[in-house]
């Protein structure tokens, strides 16, 4: 186990931030698992431990359903963030079973394969729509013209969210993922426990009007979903919703603009694409894959844990690096190459073991309709300014996407 000053990993950096990439490689020769002071967590590098250690029920996603925050030596979130954690924690991505396997089981119900499929005509003609707009006017944000509109306005169709409502939607669920990043300030809480209390609000009378008048939305369906006596509290409806509404379209957003801009830095792969169209699936997985949106992802120690001979007590946190799982040369084949024709790519951008992004279906079908018809109707696009960077690790994105066409 690497020393933590000998550890070439800093979040804050930006230079990190720009290519987080080459200290993955140093972390990853040095050992499977280095204790990192900053944040207290056990960061780990390895393809083969993330992916282990994702289906390993001796970590959970939360400890709230076997121990006290003193029995498990945490403290107890401050009081004034009290909305945030109701909101979050009684979401199916930070719930262990019994309760995640009930919850997901309902969601299931009204998320399912040929619902996704419905949506497929509605998701290719909106992605025709957008980026025929950007086309006539000789180009944009690739981010704010095509890649934030249909994501969100996909899951919003899902959930039977009015058009009229929906501008408020991205700011908020912006808000609440920054307490996804590293040690978040006092002013990232703050406007995460605001949007927290207002989309709450917002939900609670929609939930309310979808009682009196279901529809054929997924609202409704949650509503209605029930198995064997269970059915989702109020609360759960509200946070299955926000989680569905944020994790349904902050990664499409992230994997579309991160996607384009590797295109852009590898010309002869973006030449390939658009000489057969037919590398569309297979490009979506490779570039998931090459800049992954989610860059890590935590687990609480439940059960004592060893790793390569380090032995991780019960209360400690892992932070599982999923951008450096999807770089190990030990599962890809010359890792740092884009290569949209790679066949064998196990990547886990979407994640794995009982959290499995349940939008992963979605997803492909969002990135496919946008890439296809940013292929078709924009063949000569190509970057207008360079990108930054958003100062974030977690949720790895850009602040924009300039692009020109013509």
């Amino acid at each position: 186990m690497a020393a933590p000053s000998a550890l070439a990993f800093d979040p804050w950096d930006p230079a990190f931030l720009a290519d987080p990439y080459p200290a993955y490689a140093e972390l990853r020769a040095r050992g499977r698992v280095h204790y990192f002071e900053p944040t207290d967590q056990w960061l780990v590098p390895h393809h083969a431990d993330v992916s282990a250690l994702l289906r390993d029920r001796r970590l959970g996603r939360t400890y709230q359903h076997r121990f006290t925050h003193e029995e498990f030596g945490r403290t107890a979130p401050p009081p004034e963030h009290e909305p945030f954690h109701v909101l979050n924690d009684h979401g199916m991505l930070d719930l262990e079973p019994p309760d995640h396997t009930r919850i997901r089981r309902l969601v299931s119900k009204a998320f399912t394969p040929r619902t996704v499929e419905r949506l497929k005509p509605y998701v290719r003609g909106l992605a025709g729509d957008l980026v025929s707009a950007l086309v006539e006017k000789g180009g944009g944000d690739l981010l704010t013209d095509v890649a934030e509109p249909l994501p969100v306005a996909v899951i919003a169709e899902m959930l039977g969210i009015p058009e009229s409502d929906r501008a408020q939607l991205r700011p908020w669920s912006a808000d609440i993922c920054g307490m996804y990043e590293l040690n978040p300030s006092q002013e990232t809480a703050a406007k995460a426990v605001r949007a927290s209390v207002e989309f709450s609000e917002y939900l609670l009378e929609l939930i309310a009007a979808r009682r009196e008048e279901p529809g054929d939305d997924l609202i409704s369906g949650l509503i209605a979903a029930y198995d064997e006596g269970d059915r989702l509290t109020e609360q759960e409806m509200i946070s299955t919703a926000v989680l569905l509404l944020n994790a349904g379209h902050e990664a499409t957003v992230n994997a579309t603009v991160n996607g384009w801009w590797a295109l852009f830095r590898n010309p002869d792969q973006l030449a390939a694409l658009r000489a057969d169209h037919s590398l569309v699936p297979s490009a979506i997985e490779e570039l998931m894959r090459y800049d992954t949106p989610l860059q890590l992802f935590e687990r609480w120690v439940l059960d004592e844990i060893e790793i390569d001979g380090t032995t991780i007590p019960r209360g400690a946190e892992i932070a599982m690096l999923f951008g450096s799982a999807n770089h190990d040369p030990e599962v890809f084949t010359d890792p740092d190459r884009l290569d949209l024709t790679r066949e064998e790519n196990p990547h886990i951008s979407f994640s794995a073991g009982i959290h499995y992004c349940i939008g992963a279906p979605l997803a492909r079908i969002e990135l496919a309709a946008s890439m296809t018809a940013l292929l078709e109707q924009a063949p000569t696009l190509r970057l207008a300014v360079e990108p930054e960077r958003k100062p974030n690790f977690v949720i790895r994105g850009l602040e924009g996407l300039r692009v020109e066409v013509g």
